[in-house]
């Protein structure tokens, strides 16, 4: 049993290489088998093993583990390793499951739609002959850039073995192009004394075009007391022949992952990828313009159009101002795909250059070098020497076109290739939105006579209004691509609710598309609680600091959706009731919840909540869900804030 708390542990710390040594031990002896097969699966996943994690999803599955997302990332690693027909049925198992969450089942089913034009992915194959560069090692080496005649890239070398996946920590190194690029070797040198940590990972460095400024992502420096991937940019200067002491730059975001920089052509612009607050999906690009005194304006996202809900990283502006970068979210072979971004009057068409750079695994990082016919990349494919290798590529010689460019203009509307056209004429897609209003509860009920009022998701100002027939359906409503929008549905005798619906990363990709109009409905589920006095309500992730009673930014989050409650329900009142656990005397805890209740309390009122409307409540350990708490997980749920209907 210790092994496996050892393991929950290191797993909680993100030491995923760690956590695997101790369940595989638990797994050994038997130990809560099921769990900890999944958790050996998602520590290789965690860590950007999907392969080695697939026996293990497999075996929790088989076990009858209950954790909703456990097939969905089963699906996904056997859809990295090529296992195209068993991960489209395993993701359209998913896409059934009732207690799945709403995105994973959408992407699923996206999932679904990309395997079946995988053939369509793998004809688009370019005339280019890769070689695996022979300074390859067992380890990790990507993010190859280029400075002169010299290769600059990121690699595994660091005394500091990483115990998040057992690697050496990453460093940045070069070394001299040979006058055959595909048989550069021999033995990287560190980049430069000066930007060397040796506690922390230093990555993905870019130059700007006099090569004399580097950005690069820095992470894990030791200042934190959690392992999470704390990434940030940092920015170092050559002056007169020396790399000034690494510094962080201004536009880095505390909460989020910065990382994988990349210069404009002119050096006035800086691309990196962030994860930040805001963004269209998991790692977004994002571009800020630099001025001549070194300063950085606010960070833009670069939109719907070349941002998905999956991550997409790792751009790069080649020559003639193309934009190139890595995305798993876009229709793709496996992992992170390569695509290119190409503008032409004011239309972003995006395309996946195929094969050979893109495989089942993750490709990305691609720069060009001496020309737009040869360059580098980085890839963890199978046939490679270790984890992530920098591979060479290069077109015939007497090629008159560029390779990483269609051969004809991949915007001409008579272009087979363009996905946007068919036949010459444009692909339209036409969004509605429809759906069922139903009384929460085990056997949701539908709810007839209900009104359903389409907002802006920014104001009130309404769009449409439907009423709910017999069988609780309303609709359809015609809805635009990025935009978000808010349904407000009241029905007397239930307690008015918002429901948020937003159209980001639903827009179906032209590659999709086999006809000239295509029409497609969403349609969406809204539960509405019925209006009964003495009810209550948990309200979610409303957490405290220990031992503080003071409102937390991400518990405003979730206290500002009751303050739209009680507006949406003016005549409602409440009791805000605060319960703790169990680890301090009843007194102690009496008087701090009684607090944390009058905290929240005063929080709604300051949005304008009548103070009259509610009263504070604390209870401290008296009510507790698990009497006897032993894990924290148990004793969060015990640490709970509360809202009971007293009168309406």
């Amino acid at each position: 049993m210790q092994a496996y708390k050892d393991g929950q542990k290191k797993f909680a710390n993100g030491e995923y290489d760690l956590a695997i040594k101790g369940f595989q031990k638990a797994a050994e002896a038997n130990i809560e088998p099921v769990q900890t097969s999944y958790l050996i699966a998602e520590s290789y996943r965690l860590s950007n093993r999907f392969k080695e994690a697939i026996p293990y999803y497999k075996k929790a599955l088989d076990g009858g583990i209950t954790n909703p997302d456990a097939r969905f990332q089963y699906a996904y690693a056997l859809k990295t390793t090529g296992e195209y027909a068993d991960a489209s049925a395993q993701f359209s198992e998913f896409a059934k499951t009732q207690n799945a969450p709403q995105n994973l089942q959408e992407r699923a089913l996206r999932e679904v739609e990309i395997i079946r034009i995988a053939d369509r992915l793998k004809a688009n194959k370019m005339d280019v002959e890769l070689k695996d560069l022979p300074l390859n090692t067992a380890g990790s080496e990507f993010a190859p850039t280029v400075v002169g005649n010299e290769l600059v890239f990121s690699a595994s070398k660091k005394d500091k073995i990483y115990t998040n996946n057992g690697q050496q920590m990453l460093g940045l190194y070069k070394i001299n192009i040979a006058s055959d690029p595909g048989n550069t070797q021999g033995n990287p040198v560190l980049f430069s004394q000066e930007v060397f940590e040796p506690e922390a990972h230093d990555a993905s460095p870019a130059f700007s075009p006099d090569g004399k400024t580097l950005v690069f992502a820095r992470s894990n420096t030791g200042k934190k007391k959690d392992k999470s991937p704390d990434v940030d940019l940092y920015m170092s200067r050559n002056i007169n022949g020396q790399w000034s002491a690494p510094a962080p730059l201004p536009i880095n975001d505390s909460l989020a992952w910065d990382g994988s920089p990349a210069f404009s052509r002119d050096g006035k612009t800086l691309y990196f990828a962030s994860n930040r607050a805001g963004g269209v999906g998991g790692i977004d690009i994002y571009r800020t313009n630099m001025d001549a005194s070194g300063r950085f304006s606010r960070p833009v996202n670069m939109g719907r159009d070349i941002n998905t809900p999956g991550d997409d990283m790792f751009p790069y502006v080649a020559e003639g101002g193309k934009l190139y970068f890595a995305s798993d979210g876009h229709p793709g072979l496996g992992k992170l795909d390569l695509f290119s971004a190409t503008r032409t009057q004011g239309v972003i068409t995006i395309e996946n250059l195929g094969l050979p750079f893109n495989s089942p695994q993750d490709d990305f990082g691609l720069v060009f070098y001496q020309n737009l016919k040869k360059g580098f990349f980085a890839s963890n494919r199978d046939g490679g020497k270790g984890d992530d290798d920098i591979y060479y590529f290069a077109a015939p010689e007497d090629e008159d076109t560029t390779t990483v460019a269609k051969h004809t203009d991949p915007n001409d509307p008579l272009n087979p290739n363009n996905p946007n056209y068919i036949n010459g004429k444009p692909k339209v897609v036409r969004y509605f939105l429809a759906g069922t209003v139903v009384e929460n509860g085990e056997t949701p009920s539908p709810i007839d006579s209900a009104v359903v009022r389409i907002l802006p998701d920014t104001s009130d100002t309404q769009i449409a209004e439907y009423p709910t027939a017999k069988d609780g359906k309303f609709g359809k409503q015609s809805v635009e691509e990025g935009k978000s929008y808010q349904l407000l549905v009241q029905r007397k005798g239930y307690i008015s609710k918002r429901e948020p619906f937003s159209m980001a990363g639903r827009n179906i990709p032209p590659i999709f598309l086999t006809k000239e109009l295509t029409d497609t409905t969403f349609n969406v589920t809204i539960k509405l609680d019925k209006l009964e006095l003495n009810k209550t309500f948990v309200l979610e992730n409303i957490y405290y600091d220990l031992d503080k009673y003071n409102i937390r930014p991400d518990a405003a989050i979730e206290l500002d959706k009751l303050v739209q409650i009680l507006k949406d329900n003016p005549t409602m009142t409440i009791e805000l009731s605060s319960h703790t656990d169990a680890r301090a005397t009843d007194a102690y805890n009496m008087t701090l919840s009684q607090n944390r209740a009058e905290s929240a309390v005063a929080y709604l009122n300051s949005k304008g909540i009548e103070a009259d409307r509610m009263e504070a409540k604390g209870y401290g350990e008296r009510e507790l869900i698990i009497p006897n708490a032993k894990t924290e997980e148990e004793h969060q749920r015990n640490r709970r804030t509360e809202f009971t209907i007293l009168s309406y």
